[in-house]
């Protein structure tokens, strides 16, 4: 029975991906996202809370176990039930990972070691200091007002507003000139008249602004591909993701940054 791995699968952002949780089995966060695919989040607690849950032996032995049979693999993911970055050993995983990747044969390229992140915690130094290792960072950022950050993430009372989780991007991405920032923006819509989602005019337009300011190498524009937590949201359709694409594309204005959408 595996401890910390799942997959390999196909992502539609990474290719073939191996994920790695390094949370405790239950969904730990900072929000409560109404269009989470893994569910609610039933602890939803403050971006200064932590967990000290180091990699067991187990960890390294699992990795080799899987690896040497995926020598195509293209990224190792850390992040899938919850926020990462909430445990204090993140850079023990980190560096178990590099040591097996850099033991193993590969195909072509070694694969990416990747971290998911909901960027709530970037304002802390200390975290930043630990992210800025990864091979390629895939950081949530689909709120751009805090309106929006309200209605669609549901964050912990304690969470950074919208302009400081934007600066906190910034630092992250002049940390890691060597490296891979990825922007993430899952946009959705609702059935619900009462519910305003995050496919709204102010919120677009304030994504592109704040994502030139961000200056990231990769946008991701995505909408909900599985059951969200909440019933009421449901996925955007190819020609509005085109049409979001068109305006970040117009309002970035930087073909060194490459904007994408799935």
């Amino acid at each position: 029975m595996r401890q910390y791995t799942y997959g390999p699968f196909g992502s539609r952002r990474l290719g073939l991906s191996l994920g790695v949780d390094i949370l405790p089995r239950h969904k730990l966060c900072t929000f409560n996202c109404v269009y989470c695919e893994i569910g609610p989040t039933y602890q939803v607690v403050s971006p200064e809370y932590r967990i000290k849950a180091p990699p067991s032996l187990n960890f390294r032995k699992e990795l080799k176990d899987i690896l040497k049979y995926v020598p195509h693999l293209a990224s190792i993911t850390l992040g899938y039930n919850g926020e990462p970055t909430l445990n204090d050993c993140l850079l023990e995983f980190y560096n178990i990972a590099l040591d097996v990747r850099s033991e193993l044969k590969w195909d072509k390229y070694p694969p990416l070691i990747t971290l998911f992140t909901n960027s709530s915690t970037l304002y802390l130094q200390e975290i930043r200091e630990r992210v800025k290792h990864f091979d390629l960072v895939l950081a949530k950022f689909d709120s751009a007002t805090d309106k929006d950050l309200r209605n669609t993430n549901r964050p912990h009372k304690d969470c950074p507003d919208i302009m400081a989780i934007a600066d906190s991007l910034v630092k992250l991405r002049e940390d890691m000139p060597n490296k891979k920032l990825a922007i993430q923006s899952l946009i959705s819509k609702s059935y619900r008249d009462d519910f305003s989602s995050n496919d709204n005019n102010e919120n677009i337009e304030q994504l592109a602004h704040l994502i030139k300011k961000i200056n990231p190498n990769i946008v991701q524009l995505y909408s909900i591909a599985r059951i969200p937590s909440e019933y009421f949201v449901y996925a955007i359709d190819e020609k509005r993701k085109k049409e979001i694409v068109k305006i970040f594309r117009e309002i970035i204005n930087n073909e060194l940054i490459e904007i994408n959408y799935y």
